[in-house]
């Protein structure tokens, strides 16, 4: 028995890689981000991390791209490429972490709406909604405030604030599962509210939920860039958004200063852009629906 389902298991997964791999755009997007993964992984190795220590610095401030300085340096004398590599590690960290939490807020709050219906799902939508209708810039401003400026705070002003639209999502889905034949059986069989929640519920909105977790990071990504920007990032672990701000508040921009402005600036689009076409493919490959429709 355990040797057929590892066999389904392996034909399902032969399946989605042959789909998947059939958008050259997500191709791309995956080998981008396994291009700034490694650089996140391997940050330490590329660039040493004693170069963001300010104490440390030894080179001229807002120097010119040169040999020893591949992309000049900051108001400080702080190599940008040196901050550029390690600050990789924290926008993605700041990223997958936000997510991870928002994904796990808004799924359970969809399937325990969808599943219970009536006041239940009133109520728990209706929160929803008071998340969706406050603007995102302004919450997570106030937040960050209050909370204070740290890599920890961010990640969690950022995850509380980015749960609604997974909510929303999970929930319509839970509607449509709950009245599939074989809830009524398992109903009928004495299958508790957990049981059918874990068992039948949540395998049939994960691959859904899988696809929205890769749009979701971008967004996040684009968050902690937004919010470091403005400030309110950690000063101690140098992200892309805290170069800009740095960039911005030393008027590298009005400088003509390129080097301290369009290399994290650059990192933010393409990261965000593999996101968007891996998570877009995934929503096809994912969603009989949209697959038959393209």
């Amino acid at each position: 028995m355990t040797a057929i389902t590892w066999q389904r298991r392996r034909a399902t997964a032969s399946r989605f890689w042959a789909d998947f791999r059939s958008h050259r755009s997500a191709l791309a997007g995956l080998g981008i981000l396994l291009f700034f993964g490694l650089v996140a992984v391997f940050a330490s190795v590329l660039a040493d991390p004693a170069g963001l220590d300010v104490t440390k610095a030894t080179a001229p401030a807002h120097a010119a791209p040169s040999a020893d300085y591949w992309l000049g340096t900051d108001q400080n004398g702080r190599s940008v490429l040196t901050l550029l590599i390690h600050g990789t590690r924290v926008s993605l960290i700041v990223g997958l972490a936000a997510t991870a939490i928002a994904i796990v807020i808004g799924t359970i709050v969809g399937i325990m709406a969808g599943f219970y219906g009536g006041w239940a799902r009133s109520t728990l939508m209706g929160f929803t909604d008071w998340f969706l209708v406050i603007p995102f810039l302004p919450l997570a401003i106030v937040m960050a405030t209050v909370l204070g400026a740290s890599l920890l705070n961010i990640v969690i002003v950022i995850g509380v604030t980015s749960w609604p639209g997974t909510a929303r999502l999970v929930c319509a889905q839970t509607l449509s599962v709950r009245e599939r034949p074989y809830m009524e059986r398992a109903r009928a069989l004495g299958g508790g509210d957990w049981h059918q929640m874990t068992r039948h519920i949540l395998p049939n909105v994960m691959p859904l939920v899988l696809a929205h977790v890769v749009l979701t990071v971008s967004v996040a990504i684009l968050s902690e860039t937004t919010l470091s920007f403005l400030g309110l990032g950690d000063p101690t672990r140098p992200s892309w958004g805290y170069i800009l701000d740095n960039a911005y508040g030393t008027g590298a921009m009005s400088n003509g200063e390129w080097w301290f402005v369009l290399p994290p600036g650059l990192c933010v689009v393409l990261v965000v852009l593999a996101f968007t076409l891996v998570g877009r493919a995934l929503e096809v490959v994912l969603n009989p629906r949209l697959r038959e429709g393209s």
